[in-house]
């Protein structure tokens, strides 16, 4: 479990073999049935979650108590609120599992002394910050820029893996469009 981590960190900087399992001793895995909440939404944010099996989510609930979901991770990818991790504030959102899932978690105090112990892993969550955040802006120009039925299709195309394994009214919630819309743009394209 623990060397998908590591696999993950060496696509991106270098590290020595005999610090593996110290730098890995700053994580404590968790596993989530499926549906359950790795955190709550207006809760205190205190980890970063590595993906190491599973499907996740990020969504919050709007003032119509509809959720709108903002996010999702699969294996290999890290999922929270970074602004309330970073400032150790309430979070906005709530993180869910989609599937039985298995994590990595951090907290923010751990992952401190991590980077002062290893400084070459700033480079890293540099790296999955930037990430993260391209993610973010391309999902807003996608969903200003695109039509409903362009971004079903344009996230179709570009992550297959989450049309497969996601539930249709998450998907439909996270690409701002209803079950029954996208259930008829997938209908059309069938034909």
């Amino acid at each position: 479990m623990r060397e998908n981590l590591t696999k993950h960190i060496k696509k991106f900087v270098k590290i020595n073999a005999e610090d593996e399992a110290e730098i890995l001793d700053f994580f404590e895995p968790e596993t989530f049935a499926k549906k359950a909440n790795l955190m709550s939404q207006n809760t205190r944010c205190k980890n970063h979650f590595f993906v190491v099996k599973g499907c996740l989510r990020m969504f919050f609930v709007n003032e119509k108590g509809m959720e709108q979901t903002i996010q999702f991770a699969i294996e290999n990818w890290w999922i929270t609120d970074y602004l309330a991790f970073e400032r150790q504030a309430q979070s906005e959102f709530a993180i869910q599992a989609i599937e039985a899932t298995e994590v990595l978690k951090i907290s923010y105090n751990d992952q401190e002394k991590l980077l002062d112990t290893f400084p070459q892993l700033e480079g890293y969550f540099r790296k999955i910050y930037q990430r993260a955040y391209s993610a973010s802006q391309l999902r807003t120009k996608y969903l200003l820029d695109f039509s409903r039925e362009q971004f079903y299709h344009h996230f179709n195309d570009h992550y297959p893996e989450f049309t497969r394994r996601i539930p249709q009214h998450m998907l439909a919630s996270f690409l701002n469009m209803t079950p029954e819309y996208l259930s008829e743009i997938k209908k059309k394209s069938r034909t």
